[in-house]
């Protein structure tokens, strides 16, 4: 259906319209009312779940032990500070319990997220619970979990997420991000234009001409932090961060057309071998050459006992320039910085950098940190929160969404959801791409039809049909307008168009 010639045009953006109607449950006829959510846990995950949340008009209450931290979070954002421990029922009855949506526990202690999601189901009868868990040993739909058990709908794990981001970039050193979408049939591919690369100076709507192959879709383009429109007219320029939708059985060619092909990533350096650390070294055996370097001793016998001998565990600090030098990181493709002192990780980047290192990428908590420092001397700022709100946003979404992702550190997303009903139930099936009422500025960047490995990645263009089941992929620019592309996917039985 989607032709060679239409699959490397520009998104087309939306059209501007007033507010759909549509309650909570997808009727029509009202307004979508903001979900009463309890989080517990004012740490960093806990913050940067909140200031997620808050910036989407949800109703938020914080519970924690520290009457400080939660007064700076009531000064910094539009939410309720409730002083005290979560698994106790006072505490959170106080917090507004028994008419709440959601409790997200993300406290640092599993056994306290496991408590208080099971005395929200219990006792408050919480419709929906999430826990922030670092024990691999509990896993989302294990028995033990289970209303009979702790009650837990679903799991976070910041330090697993941060593991698979990471995994993706190394398979895919040119890309800055790589999402995937419907089972992983489509791949929303970020990635930084570089000089030489054979679209750099060409406009998009060129690109086709250059590359007839490529199953692919120009969603968003960014520069220097402001967002171009991507149109068939724009020229892309060096340094331009290019958003694509693709097929991801074309993400190699897409890369190669846009960024030049890297070579793979054989040898490589982590600085930090705690959690996140330690999980990585483990998923990359057999796959690269690593080593890690540990400030702690006793870590470091622990991680020689939990690795195989020809990984190589350095006892030192990883912003040691004589150790660095010593230990050959300018021959190394990929520098990680997995501390969990944010200038400790800046500094052991940026000196890795400065001594050769092919790509360096740092773990930045602080938001503030991780924005300033992305794109300069260091290739890429992981943030833990930010890898893990995409996650934790797909349970929140209304409608039939089948996955959120968080993008640009959370100022945009890109959103799935499944097409369903008919012409009388839906706002999408049996409409053309051109009589979708988008909100202003979010774009339909591929519909994936068809299920498994049978299923076809199609880049729609303005006449192309929505039908029943399609799993649509859209850009949104600006995290207000979720709301607005949510009711898109909302069944009802009163919607005639």
């Amino acid at each position: 259906m989607s032709s060679i010639q239409d699959a490397v045009e520009p998104a087309s953006p939306g059209h501007s319209h007033r507010p759909l109607g549509g309650d909570a449950a997808g009727g029509a006829g009202g307004n979508i009312h903001p979900m009463k959510i309890i989080i517990l846990g004012a740490g960093r995950v806990g913050e940067s779940v909140a200031e997620s949340l808050v910036s989407e008009q949800n109703d938020i209450t914080v519970i924690d032990q520290d009457p400080a931290r939660l007064r700076l979070l009531e000064e910094k954002l539009d939410l309720r500070g409730v002083v005290g421990n979560g698994i106790q029922p006072s505490v959170l009855q106080e917090a507004g319990a028994r008419d709440a949506d959601m409790v997200i526990a993300c406290a640092a202690a599993d056994e306290a997220n496991l408590v208080t999601c099971k005395v929200a189901h219990d006792v408050f009868n919480v419709p929906s619970t999430i826990a922030r868990l670092r024990s691999p040993e509990f896993v989302e739909g294990d028995e033990l979990l289970g209303k009979n058990g702790f009650s837990v709908d679903h799991v976070i794990c910041p330090e697993e997420s941060v593991t698979r981001y990471i995994h993706q970039l190394i398979s895919y050193p040119e890309a800055l991000q790589v999402l995937k979408f419907a089972d992983g049939r489509a791949s929303l591919i970020a990635m930084r234009a570089a000089h030489g690369g054979a679209l750099v100076g060409h406009t998009i709507g060129e690109f086709r001409e250059r590359f007839p192959h490529a199953q692919m879709r120009v969603v968003a383009l960014y520069r220097l932090d402001t967002e171009m429109e991507a149109t068939k007219s724009t020229r892309i320029l060096a340094g331009d961060e290019v958003f694509v939708l693709a097929d991801t059985d074309k993400i190699r060619y897409v890369l190669g057309a846009i960024h030049n092909i890297d070579k793979p990533v054989q040898r490589l350096m982590i600085a930090g071998g705690g959690k996140v650390g330690l999980r990585l070294a483990r998923s990359l055996v057999g796959q690269c050459e690593v080593k890690i370097i540990e400030r702690d001793k006793t870590r470091c016998e622990y991680l020689a006992s939990q690795l195989p001998s020809n990984m190589l565990i350095l006892h030192g600090d990883g912003a040691d320039e004589d150790l660095l030098l010593e230990e050959n990181v300018g021959q190394m493709d990929l520098f990680l910085a997995l501390t969990s002192d944010d200038e400790d990780n800046i500094m052991s980047a940026m000196l890795a950098k400065r001594l050769g290192a092919g790509r360096v990428m740092s773990l930045i908590n602080r938001r503030a940190y991780a924005d300033m420092m992305q794109g300069s001397t260091i290739d890429i700022a992981i943030s833990p929160a930010q890898t893990v709100i995409g996650e934790l946003l797909t349970h929140l979404r209304r409608g039939d969404v089948a996955a959120v992702h968080s993008l640009r550190r959370g100022a945009a997303e890109a959103l799935e959801g499944i097409a369903r009903g008919d012409v009388k139930t839906s706002k999408l099936v049996g409409r053309k791409v051109e009589e979708v009422k988008l909100p202003q500025g979010t774009r339909i960047g591929a519909i994936v039809r068809g299920e498994g490995r049978s299923s076809a990645v199609l880049m729609p263009h303005h006449d192309t049909v929505i039908e029943a089941d399609d799993h649509i992929i859209i850009f949104i620019p600006n995290k207000r307008l979720v709301r607005e592309v949510e009711k898109l996917f909302q069944v009802t039985a009163t919607f005639f168009g």
